[in-house]
């Protein structure tokens, strides 16, 4: 076994031991056993191999195979943009999804699934866990979907588009042609693009075929399953309609009703410990990916700072609108403003300036 899979094994069989310790302190051998379906929206990829099938894994492996979880594929068991739709129907038990994919029903769903105006992954994880954004995104989709809801997956920043034309600033947006999803549609109209949103599995035919121009869909790694830098010559970083992107678990209002405290309690763990996994796994494969893009004749593209900028500006005056006569979007989006300036200051003591290791080591001499 390799080191590195030695020690993730050591990590999880620990946190394992652990979760299984707090949640089940004496597993009866009559406790009950569960037999779930789960539908999501995705047709394969990271979003499914690390989050949605990893998730039923390691319930089933920390519940003692009790909790048997079959997952299906996006549009096998109903819309593959309405899950949330699909589990309150009880079509299915539980659900994977980006919340976002709601936000016609309501737009508050994009403060907890990202959006342009959101701040950075560990600053979200922070929000979330630590800042009552879990308890607050529980209690909304309760309220107005009818399902239980908690973070399931969480990205970094994707990559702003993998382009048939170049895009480097404001102008280069005038016209395109982009699948995109959520409040972005609304917000880069605004910059003079032309969205349109469409399912996962339909994205690349379409790009192939120059119905669009460009598309946006995840991260630097996650975006190699789909091979759009096949069809697409440019990468277009970074992700200023998304700087983060938590994904949900949505469980039928029966389903968790019926379950004990205790397995409550287990899948609640088992889902932040897979959040937390997808984080460092997405962290990791992206810095490959980069390179993996270059040897594929892919052009890297940084955007300018001014179209950085105008995305921020723009999601804040749409968040400004949108939160008037919305209660739920007012109290989250407050939230998530009052937590960001409490973190105004943390650069300063939470990241040591330091210099490319590449320059250091050339200029000491000193080979890695």
């Amino acid at each position: 076994m390799k080191k590195r899979e030695f020690l993730k094994a050591g990590a999880v069989t620990a946190a394992a031991a652990a979760a299984a310790a707090a949640a089940l302190p004496a597993r009866a051998q009559s406790a009950p056993s569960y037999s779930w379906k789960m539908a999501t929206s995705w047709s394969g990829g990271p979003l499914m191999e690390i989050g949605a099938k990893a998730f039923a894994e390691k319930l089933e492996f920390l519940s003692g195979g009790r909790m048997k979880i079959q997952v299906f594929p996006g549009g096998a068991l109903g819309n593959a943009l309405k899950v949330s739709e699909t589990v309150k129907n009880g079509v299915a038990e539980m659900g994977h999804t980006w919340m976002g994919y709601d936000w016609g029903a309501d737009p508050t769903t994009v403060v907890f699934g990202g959006y342009a105006g959101s701040f950075d992954t560990e600053k979200m994880l922070h929000w979330i866990y630590e800042d009552g954004g879990a308890e607050m995104q529980r209690q909304f989709r309760d309220e107005k979907f009818g399902v239980i809801s908690m973070p399931l997956f969480i990205r970094t920043a994707e990559v702003f588009l993998h382009s048939r034309k170049a895009i480097r600033n404001l102008d280069d947006l005038k016209g395109l042609k982009m699948r995109t999803a959520g409040a972005w549609i609304e917000m880069s109209k605004e910059l003079g693009a032309s969205p349109v949103t469409t399912p996962g599995g339909e994205i690349y035919p379409a790009l192939e075929r120059g119905v669009i121009d460009a598309t946006e869909w995840g991260t630097l790694w996650e975006n190699i399953t789909p091979g759009f830098y096949k069809v697409a010559k440019y990468l277009i970083l970074p992700g200023i309609h998304q700087p983060t992107a938590p994904f949900e678990l949505v469980i039928n209002k029966d389903v968790w009703t019926k379950l004990s405290p205790a397995d409550r309690r287990l899948i609640e763990m088992t889902a932040k410990l897979t959040t937390f996994e997808t984080w460092t796994r997405i962290g990791e494969e992206d810095a490959k990916a980069l390179e993996f893009y270059r040897k594929a004749g892919n052009e890297i593209i940084e955007l300018s700072p001014e179209i950085q900028y105008a995305a921020r500006r723009v999601a804040f005056k749409w968040a400004a609108k949108t939160r008037v006569g919305n209660p739920w979007f007012e109290k989250a989006f407050k939230s998530q403003v009052e937590f960001e300036e409490l973190w105004t200051d943390a650069s300063s003591y939470r990241n040591v300036k330091t210099q490319p290791i590449a320059k250091v080591l050339k200029e000491l001499n000193i080979k890695a």
